[in-house]
């Protein structure tokens, strides 16, 4: 998915002048009541838009500031609607690109799955879900399914961006289909599991284009704040004329409507929905889709995460980590028979331990040349190879080969066997006709990094869970050497089912990745729950959130991404809150002072004049929401800490920050302002 996926700038040219156009047809009343604030700040600017229209009939001299006012007040909500068109067009240029593999063939709809040459044509926009179609080499996959016949490798790469074919196939874990993807080789039959307009590439094309988008629900509790600080504020706003006359001064309409606008907190209510939708992006820019964003929310918010052993702790296939010889047998002559008995052996294991003993004895081929080999099989549960010799290799397990060299359990090999066991590895013993050479330790090989990564996670308070498969004893040797919290041994789907709802009993919010049919109700019952693309259509359904990558560690880079989200939104609302209270050092002194003299200690600022100060204050509060769309797009950078860290530091970023920069800020324009005698 390198197109959809490429970085696009942050101010990209045709982004940039989509989003001018977007912020006007954003005045749309209908689309503006979906931002209470904003909403509030479009109402006030065309109030004052109408007092500047009467006071331009009976020539007041109100007109000239009451002009400059109108202009402001509209730029604050011009701008409030680029910061968020600019994050919609972000959106739009990937759904764009999603669009362009969309299918527009016409599908192979079969009368009777059990007969492949009898099938009639149907435009794959009109596929209903339970349609049974047959998809054949070369041709594109026209909507999501689930393989029900046949095995075919497909190129996903218009999805995921990896350029390397995948097998699907009927049953199992690797039985979903999606949308877009094309047939390298072979046939499928596959049944539609995707109604029209709701398929995978549909939900990525609204979650990209974020117009769809819902509000989360710290969104509307946040929305429900804003709405009722902006309430307060015209209490506040609105009683200020009857201190005014008491106090025997005048305020104008004009200022009191300025003055509302720049106390309410126009800055978060402007750039709310931009970091949303930017999150989103940040999201689709991993690869992953989220079905709603509570999910990418609840990432952020997670407590336990429960991981699989295989293919996300550990690499998925046991590999050769030491040749352990008997006594009178050197480590060479083990290694050379090891590496013959696994030459046609074509599984990660024996191909790891060709690797191993070309690495640690450069040993040769060279004994190979003529020789039979005997492959793998779940009868004998040995392979190996016949020399030209007559001397016969084999490995295998070490109750298989006892049986085949006509040997008992010797105390030595004993010892090796059930140490390389208890760590939770594998013994391969090897042979060299009847005399036991000593035996090839397999281990299941933890990933480079995931200690630091589970290190990282606990620093957030994040507790990690492994869930495997293994016995007891080898989940705990895995669960040491990687560095995970806990971990679930022996795990059945109504374990881990059990498991995640002891922890969510408790308060806590789980999140869990899997890719089987046996991994759906976990999925369903976690909080956040990442199905793998490659997984099964029932593991897709129930996941709320999608990796097209199919990559299990994914789920961490979900959590980062889930708490930048909800760090970037904390941080510039408290940076708007904050910018608030310093606006009633600005203005309130400038529009009291005469009538109350004691209020000029709190004119820090020293601001020219009254309409000077109001004015300033409107400038800055415009240019504010323009100066911090970077912040909302990019997201604040999340540092890894316990919540009390990261509360005192965008405390002191942003609320301090919040409370310094309109002092500096709104000084610097009253400067500007009385330079141009604009007030």
């Amino acid at each position: 998915m390198s197109k959809t996926n490429a970085e696009i700038g942050l101010f990209d040219g045709a982004i940039l002048r989509r989003a001018v156009g977007q912020s006007v047809l954003k005045l749309n009343p209908r689309g503006l009541m979906r931002n209470p604030v904003i909403f509030v700040t479009a109402l006030t600017s065309v109030l004052v838009t109408i007092l500047v229209v009467r006071d331009a009939f009976i020539g007041s001299p109100m007109l000239g500031i009451g002009i400059q006012v109108a202009i402001w007040l509209w730029f604050t909500v011009l701008f409030a609607n680029f910061a968020e068109a600019i994050a919609e067009g972000r959106g739009k240029a990937r759904a764009d690109a999603f669009r362009a593999t969309r299918s527009t063939t016409r599908a192979k709809v079969l009368a009777d799955p059990r007969r492949r040459d009898i099938f009639h044509p149907k435009d794959a926009a009109a596929l209903e879900e339970g349609d049974v179609i047959l998809v054949e080499a070369g041709e594109i996959v026209p909507t999501d399914g689930e393989v029900i016949e046949g095995v075919a490798s497909v190129d996903e790469s218009a999805i995921t961006g990896e350029s390397a074919p995948v097998i699907r196939e009927s049953g199992g874990d690797r039985s979903s289909l999606t949308g877009g993807t094309r047939l390298v080789s072979d046939w499928l039959v596959v049944k539609v599991t995707a109604a029209p307009g709701n398929t995978f590439l549909d939900r990525m094309i609204a979650l990209v284009e974020g117009a769809k988008r819902a509000k989360t629900p710290n969104e509307i509790a946040l929305d429900i704040l804003l709405a009722a600080l902006t309430l307060v504020f015209l209490f506040v706003v609105v009683s200020l004329p009857v201190f005014a006359i008491w106090s025997g001064t005048q305020i104008p309409v004009i200022y009191l409507a300025a003055l509302f606008i720049t106390l309410i907190p126009t800055t978060i209510g402007g750039l709310l929905s931009a970091i949303g939708i930017a999150g989103m992006d940040r999201l689709v820019k991993a690869n992953v889709i989220a079905k709603s964003g509570r999910a990418v929310e609840a990432a952020g918010d997670i407590d336990v995460l429960l991981l699989d052993k295989t293919g996300t702790i550990t690499f998925g296939n046991r590999m050769a980590d030491a040749f352990e010889p008997l006594p009178g047998i050197s480590e060479q002559q083990l290694a050379e028979a090891a590496y013959l008995a696994s030459l046609s052996d074509d599984t990660p294991e024996g191909k790891s331990i060709v690797d191993l003993a070309r690495a640690k004895f450069s040993v040769r081929d060279d004994a190979a040349k003529d020789a039979v080999f005997v492959p793998f099989t779940a009868q004998t549960r040995m392979s190996g190879a016949d020399l030209a010799d007559g001397t016969a290799i084999r490995k295998g397990a070490s109750d298989a080969m006892l049986r085949h060299v006509g040997a008992q359990m010797e105390p030595a090999l004993d010892k090796i066997v059930r140490r390389i066991a208890s760590s939770g590895g594998t013994p391969l013993v090897v042979a060299e006709d009847t005399r036991l050479l000593g035996v090839v330790h397999l281990k299941d090989v933890v990933k480079p990094g995931i200690r630091e990564r589970f290190a990282e996670l606990r620093t957030m308070g994040i507790r990690t869970v492994m869930v495997t498969g293994d016995n007891p004893l080898t989940a705990a040797a895995i669960a040491a050497e990687a560095g995970v919290d806990d971990f679930l041994a022996e795990a059945t789907p109504e374990r881990k089912l059990e498991l995640i709802r002891a922890e969510q009993a408790e308060g806590r919010l789980v999140a869990m990745c899997g890719d089987g049919s046996n991994d759906a109700p976990a999925l369903a019952q976690a909080d956040v729950g990442v199905a793998m693309n490659s997984g099964t259509a029932a593991a897709n359904e129930a996941g709320n959130l999608v990796d097209l990558d199919s990559d299990p560690t994914k789920l961490i880079e979900i959590v980062l991404v889930g708490k930048q989200l909800l760090i970037s939104r904390g941080a510039l609302t408290t940076f708007s809150i904050a910018n608030d209270v310093a606006k009633y050092f600005a203005i309130l002194p400038a529009l009291f002072v005469t009538a109350y003299p004691g209020l000029g200690v709190l004119d820090i600022m020293g601001l020219g004049t009254p309409a000077s100060a109001i004015l300033s204050a409107l400038i800055f509060n415009a240019l504010v929401i323009v100066a911090l769309i970077p912040v909302a797009l990019k997201g604040v950078k999340y540092v890894p800490a316990s919540a009390a860290a990261l509360l005192g530091r965008n405390l002191t970023i942003y609320g301090l920050g919040g409370l310094v920069a309109p002092f500096i800020g709104i000084k610097l324009i009253d400067l500007v302002v009385d330079l141009l005698h604009l007030a």
